[in-house]
Order: C-alpha cells, then sequence, then structure tokens
C-alpha cells in the first residue's frame, strides 16, 4: 500500500491527458491523521503538476483523514458512500472533484 506522499508523487505519471481535455483547475487536497498533509494539484492544459503545501486560488478543496484517502485510492473505500457519510468533505466545485478522480489511472 502506498503512502499519502507516494500517491501525490505518482499522479503526474498516471495523469490522463486525454481524458482532462481543455480542463484547467487547481484542486487542494487537506488530509488530517497520520501521514496527512497539504497537496496542490494543478490541472492546465494537458498537464498535472504536484505541489506539498496549500494555494489561495483552489477550484476546489477536498478534506478528509489520510487513512480513509489512501483506502480510497486503494479501492477499499468508495468515493460515493464516503462522501455520504462525510468521509470527504468538498469545498468550491463539486463537478471538478467528480471529473478530477476519472484523470488518473
Amino acid at each position: 500500500m502506498a503512502t499519502v506522499s507516494e500517491i501525490f508523487e505518482s499522479m503526474p505519471k498516471v495523469f490522463d491527458a486525454a481524458k482532462a481535455g481543455d480542463m484547467n483547475a487547481t484542486v487542494q487536497f487537506d488530509l488530517t491523521g497520520e501521514g496527512g498533509g497539504q497537496w496542490v494539484v494543478v490541472v492546465a492544459d494537458g498537464t498535472c503538476s504536484v505541489n506539498e503545501g496549500q494555494t489561495g486560488s483552489a477550484t476546489a478543496t477536498i478534506r478528509m483523514d489520510a487513512g480513509d484517502y489512501t483506502d480510497l485510492i486503494d479501492g477499499k473505500l468508495n468515493a460515493m458512500e464516503a462522501f455520504m457519510q462525510q468521509k470527504i468533505k468538498v469545498e468550491g466545485d463539486l463537478s471538478t472533484v467528480m471529473k478530477f478522480q476519472t484523470l488518473f489511472g
């Protein structure tokens, strides 16, 4: 199982530019608990970049526990169920988050 840092480091490698199309979005991740932290993922002009830290100009912010995030990525946690159980909190543009989750293999 990958750590949160490893997941974010791998995002540009598994990014599917064809699915992103002309999407331009900045998604802030704010993960709490063990292994947590803050990351900014920018999708623009068919590219994906990831930086540790925060931004003041996020299209959407995702807040959740780091352990739940790794479970989500590993397929042990269903995104819709987690959202309904308030394990995932989204601020900003929810449609961006919905499309965002389809961009990574």
